[in-house]
């Protein structure tokens, strides 16, 4: 099959979760034998100018950048650009660029939407945005033929709110167990010796709520916290603020060389994980695989992945209490660490995801029907293509 990935920054992942995903099941439906267009923004990857990427033909476009406007503006160009020689499949990402889905349709493309997580609670995107966001996850429901969702979190909300099913795909986990340790150095850090934290500044991610926490503990080893945020200066200064209150936090920005950031994973006594509205998050996902113990931000889409061998924080005082309990008792910590990775084995594989993922669109391909008109009834509306319902799977219940 022919199948385009849009919506995302593109290839290499150098940015979040969408990009983790398309990265790995991209490569792998290559090695299956399918040929697979991934649409790039111009400048996410400055120093690689290949029109492919392990296997993936890349095509690199234009986008706005303005927070509100980037996405959708990538997203409108990469559907003009496909529309010229539609794929059997394409796999749009985020429910926000689901505007440009009746366009698809229109043209007769299987359209698989992966959902995201609640983007509407992002505190980033203002009243107007929430709304949006909102409304996209509607028409989102309406004009796509198949729904993937991540967690069973996020499959639960569509079904409540919707009366819809989704196909659950998780992401996968790379196993670090042999990456080494001697890119510490560079940073002044000891295997064993530090706790981390890799988030993009937002608030949704409570940064500030593991600086806080860590500076109110008695910890001694240092907080190290990589990641960076575009459009978040507000937040990324008040996490500065927070940080200068003590000796002990060191801020990393961001660290685009994967082999280091994986001997940070590898390597730390704990990792902390503040993400509380996306579904299964990738960096939670690599510091199981690092066997790295996780203290994690109590909402359900954590406690499915890490269920009982996490441990679990809501504001600065209970997550100061995970760092004191992590340091008087490393020897436990280290044990739950390699609980997790024992639990992450068999049910977040990259290669059951890039199959599933396969599967997915193999049968819609089976059913495909080219619709008669590509009319949109209204703006937010269902698309009228054809057929009084739009095509959609029922639950996929991969354990």
């Amino acid at each position: 099959m022919r199948i385009a990935m849009l919506g995302t920054r593109g290839v290499p992942a150098r940015y979040g979760g969408f990009e983790t995903c398309v990265e790995e099941v991209g490569a792998r439906l290559v090695r299956l034998g399918h040929e697979v267009t991934v649409y790039c923004r111009n400048g996410n990857d400055e120093t690689e100018r290949s029109p492919e990427y392990r296997g993936m033909r890349l095509v690199r476009l234009p986008a706005l950048r303005r927070k509100t406007l980037e996405t959708l503006s990538h997203t409108g160009v990469s559907v003009g650009h496909l529309l010229r020689d539609p794929p059997d499949v394409a796999v749009v990402f985020n429910a926000a660029n689901a505007p440009f889905l009746p366009l698809l349709r229109a043209r007769g493309v299987p359209v698989v939407t992966h959902v995201d997580g609640l983007e509407w609670k992002r505190a980033k995107w203002g009243r107007l945005g929430s709304r949006y966001y909102r409304a996209a996850e509607a028409l989102a429901v309406r004009c796509s033929d198949a729904l993937i969702a991540d967690s069973r979190g996020i499959q639960d909300y569509y079904a409540q709110r919707f009366d819809v099913g989704t196909e659950y795909i998780p992401y996968g986990a790379p196993v670090l167990d042999t990456v080494g340790a001697d890119t510490l150095s560079e940073h002044g850090l000891r295997a064993g010796e530090y706790h981390l934290v890799v988030a993009r500044f937002e608030p949704e991610n409570h940064v500030d709520v593991a600086v806080a926490g860590y500076l109110r503990s008695g910890a001694v080893h240092p907080l190290v916290i990589v990641g960076a945020a575009p459009y978040a200066d507000s937040y990324t200064a008040h996490v500065r603020r927070l940080a200068a209150r003590g000796s002990g936090v060191r801020l990393l920005g961001s660290v685009w060389d994967q082999r280091g950031l994986d001997q940070l994973y590898a390597n730390a006594l704990t990792y902390v994980h503040g993400h509380s509205v996306g579904g299964t998050n990738p960096s939670l996902l690599r510091a199981m695989g690092a066997a790295t113990a996780t203290s994690a931000y109590d909402v359900p889409f954590n406690r499915e992945v890490l269920g009982e061998h996490g441990v679990y924080f809501t504001d600065p005082a209970s997550l100061a209490e995970c760092f004191d309990r992590a340091e008087e008792f490393p020897q436990d910590t280290m044990d739950r660490g390699r609980a997790q990775l024992s639990a992450l084995r068999g049910n977040y594989d990259w290669d059951v995801v890039a199959r599933g993922y396969a599967e997915l669109a193999e049968r819609l391909c089976a059913r495909r029907v080219f619709p008669v008109t590509g009319r949109v009834s209204r703006l937010f509306g269902r698309a009228v293509t054809g057929r009084t319902e739009p095509r959609r799977s029922q639950p996929d219940r991969k354990e």
